[in-house]
């Protein structure tokens, strides 16, 4: 009520002091009440808001640890497949004969000397890519690479066996015989 309608119902006898404080404390409690809840509605939004944000916040942080952790991983592995290569890696030999393999959908050549190019085609030595380079490595070393990233061997033959070159009876291609210094 306003100072000046209280006066008048005062004076008119209409309320009492105690009637006009018990009003005065409703209409205060009232608008405490009002203003709580005008703050406790927009603070939640606020809240809320900020809370998705934190949410949004830790997943991005998750998704780029994880990435971050692949990486890294990755590094490791190509750390120990350099490692294993540069221990194990046999050497090329001086040859001007050519070694032709497929890598990634390109024909890629390898010049090596004869004796070499007839342990990788017998399968005692397999092709490996070492960054942007390719190297020789035993078939033992190459096993060790595959299980580590299966993509850094890129040659690796299946050794020879006596049963394989025993040709069947029956076989309409028995008798010709497959030339020993075919290069394709």
């Amino acid at each position: 009520m306003g100072n000046a309608l209280r006066d008048q119902l005062l004076k008119a006898g209409l309320v009492n002091e105690k009637q006009v404080k018990q009003a005065t404390k409703e209409k205060q409690k009232e608008a405490k009440r009002q203003h709580g809840q005008v703050k406790s509605e927009v603070p939640d939004a606020e809240a809320l808001r900020i809370q998705r944000a934190k949410e949004e916040k830790i997943e991005r942080d998750r998704q780029i640890n994880r990435q971050r952790q692949l990486e890294a991983e990755k590094k490791a592995l190509l750390a120990q497949i350099r490692q294993l290569v540069e221990q194990h890696k046999h050497e090329k030999g001086e040859g001007d004969t050519p070694y032709n393999f497929v890598d990634q959908g390109k024909v890629k050549r390898m010049y090596v000397s004869e004796p070499v190019r007839q342990r990788i085609v017998a399968g005692q030595l397999a092709i490996v890519r070492l960054e942007k380079g390719y190297e020789l490595v035993p078939p033992e070393t190459a096993e060790k690479i595959k299980s580590r990233m299966a993509d850094c061997v890129v040659v690796q033959n299946e050794p020879k066996r006596q049963a394989a070159t025993e040709t069947s009876p029956d076989d309409p291609y028995a008798k010709f015989q497959i030339p020993d210094d075919l290069i394709w």
